[in-house]
């Protein structure tokens, strides 16, 4: 009886295979939304995000140990990157520029900041075209992000804080 019961959840495996390879069996779509964003195997949190450089000196290595050679080292402290891949304590972050590497996450901050993309950006103390100018940005600069509402982001830097368009800035959502 034994074999009855195999061979017939062979046969029942077998036209679902037959169905399926013929286009009868209805499919599930994996392009979904929920489907669409990645979760870090390590961390649990969505992939890519963006995370910000913590250390005075952080080393990008080829990959995920300290036996992996160095290929430079991040030396802006707040400079933000993009989170692509983890592996145990190392995450493969991506500049503005598209280089990447393997980074440890002790030398990694949650903290979002951005980089100016547009010289001489001015900083208005309202989120209007209209509103005041607190001060102006040179490109480069890199600033800590408070929020964003619609088209508009405040910031902070070197003592001044007020709100940007985010198409002048880079770290405010990926592209």
């Amino acid at each position: 009886m034994s074999i009855l019961r195999r061979a017939g959840l062979s046969g029942l495996i077998l036209a679902a295979v037959l169905a399926a390879a013929c286009g009868t069996a209805q499919s599930v779509p994996t392009d979904t939304p929920e489907t669409k964003q990645a979760i870090g195997p390590s961390t649990g949190l969505p992939m890519p995000r963006f995370v910000s450089i913590k250390a005075s000196e952080a080393n990008v290595r080829r990959g995920p140990s300290t036996t992996h050679r160095i290929d430079w080292v991040f030396q802006h402290p707040g400079l933000p990157v993009i989170v692509t891949g983890e592996y145990g304590h190392w995450r493969r972050v991506v500049d503005r520029d598209g280089l990447g590497g393997w980074v440890h996450y002790a030398l990694l901050s949650g903290n979002r900041t951005v980089i100016v993309d547009l010289d001489m950006l001015s900083i208005r103390r309202k989120p209007e075209r209209n509103a005041e100018v607190v001060a102006q940005l040179e490109r480069g600069v890199i600033a800590r992000l408070v929020e964003c509402v619609d088209d508009w982001c405040e910031i902070r830097a070197d003592g001044y804080e007020g709100w940007a368009e985010s198409a002048a800035l880079w770290g405010v959502e990926l592209r």
